[in-house]
C-alpha cells in the first residue's frame, strides 16, 4: 500500500480512534486482493464498484489508487462510460464530475 498516495487526514483519523477497525479494514484488503486479477484489472473493478454504488468518497479513492498502478485516464474514462447505462444519465455526470476533480488535482 506504499505505492498509494497518502490517505486523507479522515480515513487516518478513523483508524487511530478505531485502531480494530483499521485493523479489519487492512486484513479485508488483503484478502480482497488475493486473486489471479493483477493490480489494474483490480484498480478499475473497485472503482465500479464505488461507481455502481454512488459513493462518492470511494469514487475519490479509488481513482487516486488507480492512477498509483498506472491505470490511464482513457480507462477510467471506459468505467465511467460503461456505468452510464446502468447509472443513468444524472447519475453518470455526477461520477463524472466526481472523478473528473480528482483527476484535476493530479494534472495540477
Amino acid at each position: 500500500m506504499s505505492d498509494f498516495p497518502r490517505p486523507p487526514d479522515t480515513y487516518l483519523q478513523f483508524i487511530q480512534a478505531f485502531p480494530k477497525l483499521g485493523e479489519a479494514w487492512k486484513l479485508a484488503q488483503e484478502a480482497g486482493a488475493d486473486g489471479p486479477l493483477d493490480d489494474k484489472a483490480q484498480r478499475l473493478i473497485k472503482l465500479a464498484v464505488a461507481i455502481g454504488n454512488m459513493r462518492e468518497g470511494a469514487v475519490h479513492s479509488a481513482v487516486r489508487k488507480a492512477i498509483a498502478v498506472g491505470v490511464t485516464e482513457a480507462e477510467i474514462a471506459q468505467v465511467i462510460a460503461l456505468a452510464g447505462s446502468v447509472l443513468g444519465f444524472p447519475s453518470t455526470v455526477a461520477v463524472f464530475s466526481w472523478v473528473e476533480r480528482e483527476l484535476q488535482k493530479g494534472r495540477s
